[in-house]
C-alpha cells in the first residue's frame, strides 16, 4: 500500500440504544470509537488504510478485527491482549450522541510506549484525535508516536474533545496544543474550539481567526473548522473555502465528524496531495473538490444509524468527483 493511512487511536465497542423482537429497550454492539470510525471509512472509499491500537482477544476484540479487515483496513500492527474491549454506551438526544465510556484496565487504554510499531515506507499519512489522547498509558505513547513521525510523515489531528472524559482539563489542553504544532491538518469543530480557547466564542469571527493565524504560524498547513450541521470551512494560510451541507433526513451524527475526515483525507491523496509539500501548494479548486467529497461522505453517515460509513461504489460521481477528473 503506498502513501497508506494509519489512523491512530481508540477502538471499542459503542452500545447503541435498540429494540429487540418485542419492543423491550436493549443495546446493540457495533464496532466503533472516532479514529476506528475514520479507518473504516477511509478502508470503504478504497484509501490504502491501516489502524494503530490496543486490541483485545475477546470477542469484541475479535468483532473490532474482523470489521477492519471487511473494509480491507490493515490491522497488523495493533498489538494483541488478554485485557477487555472498551465500552462505550450512547444515548442520543435529539439526534446527537451522548457516551458513557467503561475504559478500566482495557486493551486500548494500556496501549504504551513499548507497543509502539516500527513503520513501513509505504506509511505516509498518520491521523490521531479523541478519547485516545486522554487516557493515559495511551494517551501518551500516541503523542509520542506524533511526536516521532512528525517530521516524516503527514499527521492529521482531530481533537474531538469529550469534556466529560477529561478528568484534567489544564494536561490536556497543554498536550492538544503541542500535537497542534506537529501537525499538517487540523480538524476542530466550533464546541472544540470553545473547549480548547477558553473564553474564546466561535461565533466571534475576530477571535476565531486570531487562533487560525497562530495555528498556521504553528506549523499548520491545512485546518477543518466544522459548525454542527452549519457551515464548514478548509482554510489554508491563503485560500479559505466553505460550504453548507445539503439537508438530510438525519437519524443521529454519531461517526459524521470521523467520516469527514475519511473523505477529506482521501480526496487529497487522490488528488496527489497529501505530502508536506503539496499541502502547502493547494489551491480554492483543490480545497473546494476535498471540502465537497469530506461534507458528502459525512452527509451519508447522518442519515442511518450509527457510524457505517459509505462505500466509495454508492457514492455518485458528482460525491466523488474532483479537480481534474475526466467527465
Amino acid at each position: 500500500m503506498d502513501n497508506a493511512i494509519y489512523c491512530c487511536g481508540e477502538a471499542l465497542i459503542d452500545m447503541l440504544p435498540a429494540r429487540d423482537a418485542e419492543g423491550n429497550s436493549c443495546c446493540q454492539p457495533v464496532p466503533g470509537g472516532a479514529v476506528f470510525n475514520t479507518a473504516i471509512a477511509l478502508g470503504r472509499l478504497r484509501a490504502p488504510a491501516g489502524f494503530i491500537a490496543g486490541v483485545s482477544r475477546d470477542l469484541f476484540g475479535t468483532q473490532l478485527v474482523e470489521a477492519l479487515e471487511a473494509s480491507a483496513v490493515d490491522a497488523s500492527l495493533c498489538p494483541r491482549s488478554d485485557r477487555p474491549t472498551t465500552l462505550a454506551f450512547v444515548k442520543l438526544v435529539d439526534g446527537q450522541a451522548q457516551y458513557a465510556f467503561y475504559d478500566e484496565n482495557t486493551a486500548g487504554r494500556l496501549f504504551e510506549l513499548g507497543d509502539l510499531p516500527t513503520l513501513p515506507p509505504t506509511v505516509g499519512t498518520l491521523h490521531f484525535g479523541a478519547i485516545s489522547l486522554v487516557s493515559e498509558p495511551c494517551g501518551t505513547a500516541y503523542e509520542q508516536l506524533l511526536l516521532r513521525e512528525a517530521d516524516h510523515r503527514v499527521i492529521s489531528l482531530d481533537p474531538n474533545i469529550r469534556p466529560g472524559f477529561i478528568q484534567d482539563a489544564d494536561r490536556h489542553r497543554a498536550r492538544i496544543e503541542r500535537l497542534i504544532a506537529r501537525s499538517d491538518i487540523v480538524k476542530v469543530s466550533d464546541e472544540d474550539l470553545a473547549w480548547l480557547v477558553p473564553g474564546l466564542d466561535p461565533a466571534d469571527d475576530g477571535a476565531v481567526q486570531g487562533w487560525l493565524d497562530a495555528t498556521f504560524d504553528a506549523g499548520v498547513s491545512l485546518i477543518a473548522l466544522t459548525r454542527g450541521g452549519g457551515t464548514t470551512r478548509l482554510l489554508t494560510g491563503r485560500h479559505s473555502v466553505q460550504q453548507t451541507p445539503t439537508p438530510r433526513a438525519v437519524v443521529d451524527t454519531v461517526g459524521a465528524g470521523d467520516t469527514f475526515n475519511a473523505g477529506l483525507l482521501s480526496a487529497l491523496l487522490d488528488m496527489q496531495a497529501l505530502s508536506k509539500d503539496a499541502l502547502g501548494e493547494l489551491g480554492e479548486t483543490q480545497l473546494h473538490g476535498a471540502l465537497t467529497r469530506a461534507m458528502s461522505v459525512a452527509g451519508r453517515v447522518v442519515e442511518c444509524a450509527g457510524a457505517n460509513p459509505p462505500w466509495r461504489a454508492d457514492l455518485s460521481d458528482d460525491e466523488l468527483a474532483l479537480p481534474g477528473d475526466t467527465p
